[in-house]
Parts: structure tokens; C-alpha cells; sequence
């Protein structure tokens, strides 16, 4: 298995990241995430806080957590709670904070448009001719 790991940037924030080429899929660290989202100073406790609950509640979310070693910024490598990009997508809708609102919003223009796809396929087509015309 070829493993890639690297640090994205958001908001001026690190963002660590694996790719898994066995499953062709990237992996974020949960606590990055967490950090850019809610500007917490604890992102560990707000990360144990949130699990709690959402293993209480039953989510799916708990079920998906992958634990991969990480560089940790001591430079040594821990086992880091990551999800996927569907699992972190998901991981947003929970987390309560300002910050988080933005993708939200954009989870939920994303999720109608796909359903208005759904009912009219045409409209897949020309949105797809859009972002094509855009790009060049």
C-alpha cells in the first residue's frame, strides 16, 4: 500500500491528511479540523466531548472513525482520529460553532442541488457545462 501524508492549509491553519491508495480515499485529522473550526484552545476535549455524544446518540459518525499514525507537532507520530471526506462532512453538522456555519450552508445548497438533479438530469449537464466554462 502507497501512503501519502501532507498538511493542507485552511484559514492559516494546518490540516494533516493521509492518502490511502488501497482505498482511494483521503484521510483528515478530526482534531485539525476541529481547531480550525471552532478556535477552541482544547480541540482534544472538545473532540472527547463530541464523541461522547455521538456515541450515546447511536451516529454512524462514531462507527467511521479511522485512527492513523500521525506527526504530531513534537515531531513524533501518534495514533490520530481521522475520518474520510464523507465522514468529516458529517462530523461538521455536529459540531456547534460560527465558524462551522459556512460549510453547513454549503452542505445544504450542495445536498438540494443533487436533488434537483435527481428529479431533472438536464440540470446536472449544464451545471457541469458551467464549472467546464470557467475553468477553460
Amino acid at each position: 500500500m502507497k501512503v501519502d501524508s501532507s498538511i493542507i492549509l485552511f484559514n492559516q491553519k494546518e490540516v494533516r491528511r493521509h492518502w490511502d491508495d488501497e482505498v482511494e480515499l483521503w484521510y483528515f485529522s478530526v482534531i485539525d479540523v476541529i481547531s480550525v473550526l471552532t478556535g477552541s484552545s482544547n480541540s482534544r476535549r472538545y473532540w472527547s466531548d463530541l464523541k461522547t455524544k455521538l456515541r450515546q446518540e447511536g451516529s454512524e459518525v462514531y462507527d467511521n472513525i479511522v485512527q492513523l499514525k500521525m506527526i504530531s507537532s513534537d515531531g513524533k507520530k501518534y495514533n490520530t482520529d481521522c475520518f474520510s471526506t464523507e465522514g468529516l462532512l458529517r462530523l461538521i453538522q455536529s459540531i456547534l460553532s460560527p465558524k462551522a456555519e459556512p460549510f453547513k450552508l454549503w452542505l445544504v445548497k450542495v445536498g438540494y442541488e443533487r436533488i434537483e438533479e435527481t428529479e431533472d438530469p438536464e440540470l446536472a449537464f449544464e451545471r457541469a457545462m458551467q464549472t467546464y466554462l470557467k475553468k477553460g
